[in-house]
């Protein structure tokens, strides 16, 4: 099991990297435990993510139902988005892509 400290030191790392926005943590019900961002953006992204992991989830198991979704990654022309989704949690990191 993760320490405390040891999920502060990942969280703080993956903001300190270049061209991170933002990172939100919400559990399976969509709802935010921990974000870097604000309030209504937390909340939109939220939303948003959560039913998009569902359905990238039922996607993935119906094309080989021996294989879950390890990672999730949309890009745009203004950000990139990357969901790692667990079993309890999904951590969501938007970035901007020309940093990368």
């Amino acid at each position: 099991m993760t320490s405390q400290n040891e999920v502060d030191d990942m969280i703080k790392r993956i903001q300190a990297s270049k061209g991170v926005q933002g990172l939100i943590i919400i559990d399976s019900d969509g709802i935010p435990i921990r974000t870097s961002m604000d309030n209504d953006t937390t909340l939109h992204y939220a939303a948003l993510i959560s039913q998009l992991t569902i359905h990238a989830k039922r996607v993935v198991r119906e094309l080989d139902s021996s294989q879950e979704l390890e990672q999730l990654r949309l890009r745009s022309h203004k950000h990139e988005i990357i969901v790692a989704p667990e079993s309890k949690y999904i951590m969501i990191v938007v970035q901007v892509p020309e940093a990368l």
